[in-house]
């Protein structure tokens, strides 16, 4: 029984006219093209096919909110990095993305999902400086975990930890294949929708 049974899609917004009304609690999930974000969505929801997932990266070109029967909802946001995309397009993901962070009072925080195998890039610490400065919690999920050896592993989660340090987030190794990390990231959510 997935944790989030009646969870369903509610809208795609291309502006922020667009989004639904700024009210209860909302988790972002963010990351670069590639790095995994709709499985993550998908696994930490107990939803095989809640965001889609595509081999094309950069899909997700609008932000997708989805509701959360009993309250809340989560919110899918673009892709960034690998899309080749017009530097037009581009722009307006960053404008887009910018204006949700910078407005949405219903924040309660972001999921960044990072590519084990890559580590943390500079966008994806633009995107934890954006969610910080609002005061708002910030968890990395360092997927595609299974993909590594269990040295690699522990040390792309120590080098994470350490520059995450100073900014108090939580860093953890995250498999939406093999499903380690999904229950404790499941948790944080289900914690956060609640507050």
């Amino acid at each position: 029984m997935p944790d989030f049974p009646a969870t369903s899609f509610l809208i795609s917004a291309a502006a922020g006219r667009q989004f639904p009304p700024d009210g209860g609690s909302e988790v972002a999930f963010a990351g670069r093209s590639n790095a995994g974000k709709s499985s993550a969505l998908n696994a930490i929801t107990g939803r095989r096919a809640l965001a889609r997932v595509s081999r094309t990266p950069g899909r997700t070109q609008l932000i997708n909110f989805f509701d959360v029967a009993g309250g809340g909802r989560l919110v899918d946001l673009p892709g960034y990095g690998f899309a080749k995309v017009p530097d037009s397009v581009r722009e307006q993901w960053h404008a887009l993305m910018q204006h949700y962070f910078n407005t949405r009072e219903s924040l309660a925080g972001l999921v960044l999902i990072v590519d084990s195998r890559r580590g943390l890039g500079e966008t994806d610490v633009a995107m934890l400086e954006w969610i910080l400065a609002r005061d708002r919690r910030a968890m990395v999920l360092l997927s595609k975990s299974d993909k590594l050896t269990r040295a690699q592993s522990q040390r792309v989660l120590e080098d994470t930890r350490q520059a995450c340090a100073d900014a108090g987030v939580v860093v953890q190794l995250f498999s939406a294949h093999a499903g380690s990390g999904v229950e404790t990231a499941r948790a944080a959510v289900r914690e956060w929708l609640a507050r």
